[in-house]
């Protein structure tokens, strides 16, 4: 399986040259949990990267914030437009786990939201990003512990890659900012 590099902005970058094979022979992955689980590597990293930047470094702090923001709509796109409805439909016995990570996508949104529109300078900006990684570290646990097992045991290896392959065609599009009409849409899907 070939290794990538983070991308800023959507979690995704360009092989590592040092250490893949020629494009045309480069392998990825479109198993939706692998993808997930990438995703969510990456957003741990970021959330790492954010809690060791010097209380002053707020020119860092808003880089990382501008890429955490970047990473989560679009994973959270994906899962709510692509994933959840496609194993909702495939594995009934996880409905309720599903509806609670809808549940748990908008209070990101709503988070990433509001960080959007601050600065680091902003006395909250900190403690609301800390909220907003509490809450997505739960979620990722529980995703990966509970219920990825459960997905992964019912479906197998064909629904699951045809839904990676489904994710990695909308990735490209997906919104990157909480303020894009897709990315507003999922989050007013969320309420009514």
């Amino acid at each position: 399986m070939t290794r990538f590099a983070a991308s800023p902005g959507v979690g995704r970058a360009a092989p590592q040259q040092d250490i893949d094979p020629p494009p045309e022979e480069i392998i990825v992955s479109t198993d939706a949990l692998v993808l997930l689980k990438q995703d969510h590597q990456d957003i741990k990293r970021l959330f790492t990267e954010f809690e060791n930047a010097g209380k002053n470094a707020l020119a860092t702090k808003q880089k990382l914030a501008d890429e955490i923001i970047a990473n989560l709509t679009v994973h959270t796109y994906l899962e709510n437009e692509c994933m959840y409805p496609r194993v909702r439909e495939l594995v009934p016995d996880i409905e309720d786990d599903i509806l609670e990570s809808y549940e748990e996508h908008h209070v990101a949104d709503v988070l990433c939201m509001e960080l959007a529109a601050m600065s680091p300078e902003d006395e909250r900006f900190v403690p609301k990003m800390m909220v907003l990684m509490e809450n997505v570290r739960h979620h990722i646990e529980e995703e990966e512990d509970e219920w990825f097992p459960k997905v992964r045991e019912a479906l197998g290896r064909k629904p699951l890659q045809e839904i990676g392959q489904k994710m990695l065609e909308m990735r490209p599009t997906a919104p990157r900012r909480p303020s894009q009409p897709s990315a507003l849409k999922k989050a007013l899907d969320a309420i009514l």
